[in-house]
């Protein structure tokens, strides 16, 4: 007998779910919340929860208004979801199947969000359950939304359009791969192309919008069916939904990026067409995502030529789209002095640590649209959305202050950036005649685009901007006490992007004429009295000192002291970037900072933010960074401060850390800790023992409590790449200058090493940054090796085959690659009897990867190492031996102070008596070299070591 609720349950659950989304009772809220807790438990919840959600008509029994069983509805869907993700393998095929039979029933309520909330709990299913735990779902959803029995109405088709487009999203992966021979993107895409001339608008744009959440991973089923998709492109442009244009334009992005081919014949009518939609300003998020095209083409290797006989048309209407709109003056709230008002929590942006450990070497260089990468929050997310919300693709459209998202104002600056980098001259000579009209228009808005326009043209037109800057300069100096602050606010910005050429300034005079008012007049700014102009002229100022990096020095008296007046002024918002500026300066000017003097200046006021700000505020991730980087300027003259700032730092790794166990042992009720709090701790930890001398760092860590290495090695096994990051870095810092310290630990600490060097622990959706680790994790292995000697012996066998593997990987980036090399050479310089044995497989890849690593200590130890292995067993070497040979003549080697290190004092005999031995083994070697060396290596070889 099929399943049917109980009348009393049923009543007593429907209350609950009600208050539990009353907002005006909140004992009522609270007390529903805990009733709800325990009915989890209960084997028929879900069925209960179903079978209310499901139910359009108030069931028998019940007595409700419509307002309050919509919200019955809605909760019980929200806790069925929620259910779902949690408990989905522990629920029974009696609920599951119920589940499934009636959830798809709402997808034809005529309520949308209730049609939402149909498709989140569909999506959670298949998540959980995979494509073949639910294998009838995806056919019936084309079914409904095809109308092929003629039966399904307009809410049922874009309630089950929406619910498709949902599965895509979240299961761009799962959808494409094979299952008993067949994809289901094989059926899907050709659909959802057949979907877009559906008479419902709705349907038609998700239709569209799902299809292009596929087009970056390029299926097979996608590209086999791009010809029938551009054609409806094509039909589609002109459509009278604005949502369905916007899909068109996105679609047009995204393929310039898979198939640039086939956009390339079109060109012409894209321009036109991409420019009429940008001119609708009336729908600026359509503006938006066409303005969208001509950052992805400028930025395409194969396209951008394409665009120069267009520039003359394409430019005046980035122009325009650069000013303000009168609707964003009205959000931005005029020109107020606000300088004194306390900031809401909404106003301050979340900070996210950067972690600076990444050691030697990048993985790869960020930033995007010259630096008007879309804010935080922009990108895509699965699952950031709420409870039944529906996201529709409309990530872009949030409202509030323009200046915090992405708008046809930015991306339009942005584009023009990309053009002026592109094309150069022909780019500043179209906006020259906008520039002498606007920049003294007497209407500000026109004067703040002008103004932008500049700055945006600035790193791609320099040459051709730089005989007119003489005259700029001043005129925009003059512009940073403009009346209206948006004009102050870009005028920093602008004169920033220029600074690079006041700091290039020779002469003294122009110095004294250009740079010195450009940076006063910016310093001044930093305490202007409206907020928004102090943010500007701090990050304006950030990027000065980046450019003028040691031509700084001088001036540090000044700039500190107005810093140190902006750390009295500042609300906490800006405190962040002031936060910036410090670290920026401390960075580029380096020990230059540690002068009495300075230090007696900036100290007080950075430890009275330190006492001030507390173990659980975010303003403690750029605070913290901001100490690594003075920590390491002002060197052993931080030691005065250090004993307290490396004490708390173990105290907030340690609450972290009990925070996460807790976490994991209490899922439903605590909630998972912010790991930037261990990313920079972390950091600043690896930045003290840097800093100071052995034996102050040495203290420290002994005296630490809870101990430093008993937490490191939780922090090494954290599922967060970040922390792990940082957690090598702080690991091979302290084998560089407390390794008595360590050592005792090493027992613990390398076998979780050796785990971390295993490269298919990294998980493809997070490779860049599992790269990051194993590179920190390969640099450590190096240095520990150094310190340890022959106490490394016992895990030098599984380090080999860790390291081989890293350099057998064609996937591995080249710094990667790099530590490897440095970290497997530095083995052998005290256990050569172990390597040597092995030489027949390692030289080849440490040959080739060390080849390309700058002339260091680091290389050159590693070198040491591989030596030595080397002359414990030379036959080894005999199908890579031309290779070495030419590794030997072309080494320099290097100065390192004026007295070479113990380590490296021999290492030019040891070539050379490598050089005797082979001369010994190989009879002719003259001919030998003659016939496997290039002349130039010959000349080397025969010039250094007398051959």
């Amino acid at each position: 007998m099929a399943w049917q609720p109980e009348e009393e349950p049923l009543r007593q659950l429907s209350t609950c779910l009600r208050d539990s989304l009353s907002g005006h009772n909140k004992n009522a809220q609270k007390q529903a919340e805990i009733m709800l807790a325990q009915a989890k438990n209960s084997p028929d919840i879900n069925n209960y929860l179903a079978y209310l959600f499901s139910s359009s008509q108030v069931p028998n029994g019940l007595s409700y208004s419509i307002e309050e069983y919509h919200a019955v509805r809605s909760a019980a869907a929200i806790m069925l979801k929620n259910n779902i993700r949690t408990g989905y393998k522990t629920m029974s095929p009696e609920s599951l199947a119920l589940v499934r039979a009636t959830v798809p029933l709402a997808l034809q309520d005529k309520n949308q969000l209730i049609r939402g909330y149909a498709g989140n709990v569909i999506t959670e299913i298949i998540s959980k359950g995979g494509i073949l735990g639910w294998p009838q779902i995806l056919p019936e959803l084309l079914i409904l939304i095809g109308n092929e029995n003629g039966t399904a109405t307009p809410e049922a088709q874009e309630g089950a359009m929406a619910a498709l487009a949902k599965i895509c999203e979240d299961n761009k992966k799962m959808l494409d791969r094979d299952y008993q021979g067949q994809r289901p993107l094989t059926f899907i895409i050709p659909k959802l192309i057949e979907f877009t001339n559906n008479p419902l608008p709705k349907v038609r744009s998700l239709a569209l919008g799902s299809i292009n959440v596929f087009v970056p991973q390029k299926p097979q089923a996608l590209l086999v069916n791009l010809d029938s998709l551009l054609n409806r492109l094509f039909q589609l442009s002109q459509d009278p939904s604005s949502d369905v244009r916007r899909q068109v334009c996105r679609a047009f992005v995204q393929i310039v990026e898979i198939r640039p081919d086939k956009i390339l014949p079109h060109i012409e009518g894209l321009v036109d067409y991409m420019l009429a939609q940008q001119k609708k300003i009336e729908d600026e998020d359509l503006a938006c995502d066409a303005a969208e095209f001509w950052l992805t083409v400028g930025e395409h290797n194969e396209l951008w030529k394409a665009l120069a006989p267009y520039l003359n048309k394409i430019i005046p209407v980035l122009l325009e789209s650069m000013v303000y709109s009168e609707d964003d003056i009205a959000m931005l709230g005029g020109g107020e002095e606000d300088a004194e008002v306390e900031d809401r929590a909404e106003d301050i942006k979340p900070a996210f640590a950067k972690s600076k450990s990444t050691r030697n070497g990048e993985i790869e260089e960020g930033g995007q649209n010259g630096g008007y990468q879309k804010l935080g929050g922009m990108e895509d997310d699965e699952d950031d959305v709420d409870e039944g919300e529906i996201e529709e693709f409309d990530d872009d459209d949030e409202e509030g202050n323009p200046e915090d998202r992405w708008n046809l104002r930015k991306c339009s600056a942005a584009a023009l950036d990309v053009f002026a980098t592109d094309f150069r001259g022909p780019v500043f000579d179209t906006i020259l005649p906008y520039l002498m009209t606007h920049l003294k228009h007497e209407e500000w808005p026109y004067r703040e685009a002008a103004v932008l326009a500049l700055g945006a043209v600035a790193e791609g037109c320099m040459d051709v901007v730089t005989p007119h800057l003489p005259d700029l300069v001043p005129y925009l100096i003059s512009l940073l006490k403009d009346p209206e602050p948006l004009v102050r606010q870009i005028t920093c910005w602008t004169l920033g992007r220029y600074s690079a050429w006041g700091a290039k300034l020779t002469e003294p005079a122009a110095r004294e004429q250009y740079f010195l008012p450009m940076m006063e007049g910016i310093l001044l700014r930093m305490l202007d009295p409206n907020k928004r102009v102090q943010e500007a002229g701090a990050s304006a100022f950030a990027h000065l000192e980046e450019k003028a990096g040691l031509d700084l020095a001088p001036y540090c008296e000044p700039i500190i002291g107005q810093f140190v007046k902006c750390f009295n002024k500042y609300k906490d918002r800006n405190m962040f970037i002031l936060y910036d500026c410090v670290q920026t300066l401390a960075e580029h000017v380096g020990h230059g900072l540690a002068q009495p003097q300075l230090i007696d200046m900036l100290m007080p006021a950075l430890i009275h933010r330190w006492n001030k700000v507390s173990d659980q505020s975010r303003e403690l991730f750029p605070l913290l960074e901001c100490l690594s980087y003075v920590a390491s300027a002002l060197a052993e003259s931080f030691a005065p401060f250090a004993q307290p700032v490396f004490t708390r730092c173990i105290k907030i790794i340690h609450q972290n850390l009990e925070d996460y166990i807790r976490s994991v042992q209490n899922p439903n009720t605590v909630d998972t800790p912010d790991k930037d709090f261990l990313v920079t701790s972390l950091d600043l930890l690896s930045a003290i023992v840097q800093a100071l001398d052995d034996k102050q760092s040495a203290a420290l860590v002994s005296g630490s409590d809870p101990r430093l290495f008993d937490l490191l090695q939780f922090c090494m096994e954290d599922p967060e790449n970040d922390v792990r990051q940082s957690s090598y870095a702080l690991l091979g810092d302290c084998a560089k200058y407390v390794f008595p310290q360590l050592q005792p630990f090493l027992p613990t600490l390398l076998p979780l090493l050796i785990k971390q060097l295993d490269l298919d622990a990294i998980l493809d959706e997070q490779i860049e940054t599992g790269f990051s680790v194993v590179n920190n994790a390969c640099w450590s292995a190096g240095e520990v090796a150094i310190q340890a000697g022959k106490h490394i012996g016992p895990y030098v066998g599984e380090l080999l085959q860790r390291f081989l593997a890293i350099l057998g990987n064609p996937a591995v980036p080249k710094s990667v690659l790099e530590n490897a090399a440095i970290a497997l050479g530095r083995l052998g310089l005290q256990n050569y009897e172990i390597m040597s044995p092995h030489l027949t497989i390692i030289s080849e890849p440490f040959l080739r990867s060390i080849d390309g690593v700058g002339e260091t200590s680091e290389k050159a130890t590693a070198c040491k190492g591989f030596a030595l292995c080397v002359i414990h067993n030379p036959q080894g070497m005999e199908k890579d031996l031309p290779r070495y040979f030419s590794m030997i003549a072309g080494y320099q080697e290097i100065n390192i102070g004026t007295t070479k290190t113990p380590m490296l004092a021999d290492l030019q005999q040891i070539f050379k008596h490598t050089l005797e031995v082979y001369k010994s083994l190989i009879p002719d070697m003259n001919t030998y070299l003659t016939n496997n060396l290039s002349t130039a290596d010959l000349h080397n070889l025969q010039k250094t070591y007398n051959l």
